[in-house]
Parts: C-alpha cells; sequence; structure tokens
C-alpha cells in the first residue's frame, strides 16, 4: 500500500507552489514557513488517526486561511448597517477628516506634546485641547484622560477618598462592559450612600443623608435605561444650591456619560443634557465621553473650577490615566468644528443624527432598485434609527429601511459577516434590515455585493 506520509508535499515544495507567493509576500516567509510547518504537523497528525491526506491544492488553501487567521489584523474596517450611530460593539464614533489628518500630522512628525515652545523647556501634554474645551463650556479647567470610567474613578478617588458619596438609587447604573457606579466608588476608596428609591428620589433625601464624613454629592445621567410613570429627580441646580447652604460647602459631581455640546431636541429627540448647560447650573466637576456623542476619540474630559482640576492633575493616577498626542490631536480637531460652528456637516455622528429622511429614503430606493436589478429580492419599510452609546435610550430617528425577506435570517447574517469588508445588519420581524443612515456613502458599492454574496451563500 502507498504510504499516505509521502503524499505530502516538503515544506520547500509547499510554499514553491505559485498561489502563495502573494501570501508570501504580504506576511514574509518565515512567518509563513512557520505557519506551513505547523499545518503539515497537524496534517500527519490527522493521517496516524486515521484521515486520508489532503490533495496538494486543498493543502494550500488551508495554508492560506490558516496564515490569515492567524496573522492577518483581527481589528478591521466593516459596514455598519445596524442604524445604530454610536455603536459600542463597532468602534462608537467615527472621527472627522479634519481630525483624522491631526492625528496622522502629529502621528508622523515630533510634536510639542510636552514641551513650551514660549519657553523653550518642558511643557505639559494636559494644556493641549483645555482652552477649546474651557471656551466651549464655560468651565474654569479642564482635565483630559484615556475614558470617562477614569474620568469618574480620578474625581472620586482625588476629591472623596475615604469619605462619602451620596447619589441617588436611580442613578446607580451599570453600563456597557460591566462599568458600575457602585464598583468605581469602590475602587476609589469612597463609600456609597444611596438615597431616595429607584423612581422618585427628593431633594430632602440629599439633605437628611449629609454628614460631617460627606464627601461630595454625586448626581449621575442613567445614560442607556430610562424610569417612566411616577418618576421625581433632583436637577443639579438644586444639588448645587444645597451643597452650598452647608456649613462646609461640599463639590457636585455630574457625570453626564455621553455628554454633548448640541441640543437633541431640534432633531427630534429628546432633551439630553448638554455639557455648558451643567456647567452653567453650578457644578463643580462635569465628567464626560469624547467619542460619543461628541463625535471625538475615545477619551475621559473632566471639566470644572480651577482649584480642583489642578489637584486632578497632582494625582499620582494622572499618569496611568494620560492620553497620546494623537488622541489629543483628533480631539482638537474635533472641538475647533463645534467652535466654528459646522459640527453637523463636519462630524460623522451628528451628520448621520442630522440626515434628512428624505435622503435616507433616496439611499435605500437607489439600494434596491441596484439589487432587484441583480435578482434580488428585497423590500423597502418604515423604521427607526437608534443614537446609542449609551444616550437618549428608547429614542429613534425615521428612517427607510431595505430589508432581505428570509426564514434564514441568523445564516444570512453569518454571510454578511464573513464577507470582506464585513456587513453587519439587524433582524427586524421577518426580514434582515440595512439602515443607511450608517452607512457611509464610500461603502455603497461594498454594501451591496456583501448583500449579494449574502444571497448566494443562502441559495447553495
Amino acid at each position: 500500500m502507498t504510504n499516505p506520509y509521502r503524499q505530502l508535499p516538503s515544506l520547500d515544495a509547499l510554499l514553491a507552489r505559485p498561489e502563495l507567493r502573494p501570501l508570501i509576500a504580504e506576511f514574509g516567509r518565515e512567518a509563513v514557513r512557520d505557519e506551513a510547518r505547523g499545518l503539515l504537523d497537524a496534517i500527519r497528525a490527522a493521517i496516524r488517526a486515521g484521515e486520508a491526506p489532503p490533495s496538494g491544492d486543498a493543502i494550500v488553501v488551508r495554508l492560506q486561511d490558516r496564515v490569515r487567521r492567524t496573522l492577518a489584523p483581527s481589528l478591521i474596517p466593516v459596514i455598519n448597517a445596524t442604524g445604530v450611530i454610536v455603536h459600542t460593539n463597532l468602534g462608537r464614533a467615527l472621527l472627522s477628516d479634519a481630525a483624522q489628518r491631526a492625528m496622522m500630522e502629529v502621528a508622523s512628525s515630533y510634536s510639542n506634546l510636552e514641551y513650551d515652545l514660549d519657553a523653550g523647556r518642558r511643557g505639559s501634554r494636559y494644556i493641549h485641547a483645555e482652552a477649546l474645551l474651557t471656551r466651549l463650556s464655560g468651565a474654569e479647567a479642564a482635565l483630559v484622560v484615556n475614558n470617562n470610567a477614569a474620568a469618574v474613578n480620578l474625581v472620586l478617588r482625588t476629591l472623596a477618598a475615604g469619605q462619602e458619596v451620596i447619589i441617588s438609587r436611580g442613578e446607580l447604573v451599570e453600563i456597557g462592559g460591566g462599568f458600575r457606579i457602585p464598583d468605581i466608588l469602590a475602587q476609589s476608596g469612597a463609600a456609597l450612600v444611596e438615597v431616595g428609591t429607584t423612581n422618585r428620589t427628593r431633594l430632602a433625601d440629599y439633605e437628611n443623608a449629609i454628614t460631617e464624613k460627606t464627601g461630595l454629592l454625586l448626581k449621575v445621567h442613567q445614560s442607556n435605561y430610562r424610569i417612566v410613570g411616577f418618576t421625581e429627580e433632583v436637577g443639579i441646580r438644586e444639588l448645587v444650591g444645597l451643597a452650598r447652604r452647608q456649613e462646609r460647602p461640599m463639590p457636585v459631581v455630574n457625570d453626564l456619560g455621553s455628554g454633548t455640546f448640541l441640543d437633541t431636541r431640534p432633531y427630534g429627540l429628546a432633551y439630553e443634557p448638554r455639557v455648558q448647560d451643567s456647567i452653567a447650573a453650578g457644578a463643580d466637576v462635569v465628567t464626560f465621553s469624547g467619542d460619543k456623542l461628541l463625535g471625538g476619540p475615545q477619551a475621559g474630559i473632566i471639566l470644572g473650577r480651577k482649584e480642583i482640576i489642578a489637584r486632578l492633575k497632582r494625582q499620582p493616577l494622572t499618569r496611568a490615566f494620560r492620553v497620546d498626542k494623537t488622541t489629543l490631536a483628533a480631539l482638537q480637531a474635533t472641538l475647533l468644528a463645534y467652535l466654528r460652528g459646522t459640527a453637523t456637516e463636519e462630524i460623522p455622528v451628528w451628520r448621520m443624527i442630522s440626515a434628512p429622511a428624505e435622503t435616507l429614503a433616496r439611499r435605500a430606493r437607489a439600494w434596491a432598485d441596484a439589487l432587484t436589478q441583480a435578482g434580488v429580492r428585497v423590500e423597502l419599510r418604515a423604521g427607526g434609527s437608534a443614537v446609542g452609546g449609551g444616550s437618549l435610550p428608547g429614542q429613534t430617528l425615521p428612517t427607510t429601511l431595505l430589508t432581505l425577506p428570509t426564514d434564514h435570517p441568523h445564516r444570512l447574517l453569518a454571510a454578511l459577516r464573513a464577507h470582506t469588508p464585513p456587513v453587519i445588519a439587524r433582524v427586524e420581524e421577518d426580514a434582515v434590515a440595512f439602515d443607511p443612515r450608517t452607512v457611509l456613502p464610500g461603502q455603497e458599492a461594498a454594501l451591496l455585493n456583501g448583500i449579494k454574496h449574502g444571497v448566494k451563500v443562502l441559495l447553495e
């Protein structure tokens, strides 16, 4: 009988196959050699277990797949057709063209990140973006850290470690990734004091809980849930008034979560607390994210009184939470769009929020026409887009959905994800739905190719 092992190519013979030249050019000969050696060892083990040896062509295909799965970047662009604008799982906010250029400029050149050009000596990275943030918000000072969880942790650790923090029970939130306010309080060394009930908290509840151990009053935006019906909550201005009336005034901290400088109501959405409104109401510290409704890079932004921000900058933990030069460059470019009054034109998040319904309908119809001509059965339906990112829960923006009715929606979703680039859609009743609000104009051809690919896979 023929020895099955002798049917396998040698390592050098396998690497000499012309089909592998592009792979070797992309990943390097040594890396492909290592993967080929591992693959041949696995095939020999399978033969010992009784399997038949694969053909040379099959080995080449398996090696190509193995190399790409092992060596290709795992973080890749996708097409977001879900209609969720600030999609936490898909990278949150897209950066504006100006922010992208700013990142490239400082990434490809030396910069004055920590160098004072006027004095000619070491400077501080914490000054960058601070002037823009204070001008837009009205705050006295600002500090940028790597995310809002870090911002909240830093504020509590600096202002309330070993003391009590009073918060409404209705604001003990948990957001994505297991970020829980009670856990952050525990990590900061502050003691949690809950007041009120889940649905109703009054000013008297805070007042009755204040003792000599109270470090600060904390108000947290509920982010991705709403309490409706028989409810009552205390506004930030009322909390500030209460804090100022105490013999020992205490800071009021407002964690806005997402955070916005623009009013959401002109776009048919409920009011989302604005950063400048909280500052104007007297909050001593305001924290929020840079990569949600702000539409910038991942960052945690802290605004507040000058003496408090100075304490935060001196806190040793601040170094562990600091941001790099590319983040600061992108943040500055994003803030400039707000200063110019062009945020809804420049910043993708706001461009999507403000997209006219008729524009979305026109795009969906164009997709439907192209797919119908290709023999794909589709339907158009009225639907809703979500802002996402832990803001405006339950609120939607009107849109037109392109839908593919199917008995196997999850098989279709899997086929779409396997396409290059992957297409991420959603199931709407008995169909797979694609929302034009979150599909970039330059992605439309790839989207249609992905849909055709998915339908073909279903028919095989």
